[in-house]
């Protein structure tokens, strides 16, 4: 298949790419036997390269949880902060999106609610590449933005929330996570979203929840409801799954065992813009300047240092 081939890309290209570097090592150093000054430079560069392959290398092998390589559904809701708490959510979903993008990843929009001042009440995004869940993982839990609010008619600073969701995309497992059908209540409705016939006159939006645990989704991206369905009943059995795990897991238990309200004192990360510019990750204090360049999807370095303070956590 072309995603298996994509993922197994993934691992092998870093690893060539080292190589590569290790043998313009060695053939750098024996001609610097005879003269030094003259591949000096080269030499830097080829262990930079080399550096920073086998830090790749390093950071490969702290995905290998057994869904990290799969496909991940993100769900993003609006919290504390009124209708500035709906821009950020739209904000957020904006910077998912732009950062799957420059990853090469395909973004499908499974549900949207809008927020008719601004912004949006919650969203699902389905985005499909390799490892994608392993990255996205990092991002589960309360974002907070602090700014001027643009709609405060007296431009005071405004603190608001919201809250990311992250989940693998489950395989058909033939039966190694059944859901009875007494479990589930599902709604239809119609599809939100922009106009047209579709929208305005079919009710193929599905809303399914799962009465044990309290778990809903809502898909409404196909036309058909069926699919719809089947597409929801996958996104609800990730999140089974992922409770479990956490069971097992106090982080992850943190995270999705009971989240607790989408306010203050629960956030992973602060961006902020006022009175000073700032991106901070409450969870490993890494920090960036350019709060723009990470709403514009600039999120990988927050990703691996969180993945990287998980792996030493682990080995401690």
């Amino acid at each position: 298949m072309i995603s298996e081939k994509k993922a197994a890309k993934t691992v092998i290209d870093p690893i060539e790419a080292v190589q590569s570097s290790l043998d313009d090592i060695e053939a750098l150093a024996e001609m610097g036997a005879e003269a030094e000054d003259e591949v000096a430079e080269d030499l830097d560069d080829a262990l930079t390269a080399t550096t920073g392959g086998i830090e790749k290398l390093e950071f490969r092998v702290m995905l290998g949880g057994p869904q990290d390589g799969s496909n991940a559904f993100v769900a993003i809701s609006a919290g504390a902060g009124g209708v500035d708490s709906c821009d950020w959510a739209g904000m957020l979903m904006r910077m998912y999106v732009r950062w799957a993008e420059r990853q090469g990843f395909d973004v499908v929009e499974m549900e949207r609610t809008d927020e008719p001042e601004a912004g949006i009440r919650s969203a699902t995004l389905h985005i499909k590449g390799p490892f994608a869940f392993g990255h996205l993982k990092a991002e589960t839990g309360v974002h907070r933005i602090v700014r001027i609010s643009p709609f405060d008619s007296q431009a005071r600073r405004h603190t608001a929330f919201a809250s990311v969701d992250v989940s693998p995309e489950v395989a058909d497992t033939g039966g190694e996570l059944e859901i009875p059908e007494s479990d589930l209540r599902i709604d239809t409705m119609r599809a939100g979203g922009a106009g047209g016939q579709h929208v305005n006159k079919t009710e193929s939006a599905v809303r399914m929840t799962h009465i044990p645990t309290g778990v809903v989704v809502r898909c409404q991206n196909e036309r058909s409801q069926h699919k719809n369905r089947v597409t929801a009943l996958k996104l609800l059995k990730a999140k089974i799954m992922l409770m479990r795990e956490a069971e097992r897991d106090k982080e992850l238990s943190k995270l999705y065992g009971a989240k607790g309200e989408i306010a203050f004192g629960s956030q992973i990360r602060s961006y902020v813009f006022h009175p000073y510019q700032m991106v901070k990750d409450h969870r490993t204090n890494y920090e960036k300047g350019n709060v723009q360049a990470v709403l514009d999807g600039d999120i990988t370095d927050f990703m691996e240092e969180y993945l990287r303070s998980r792996g030493g956590a682990a080995k401690a």
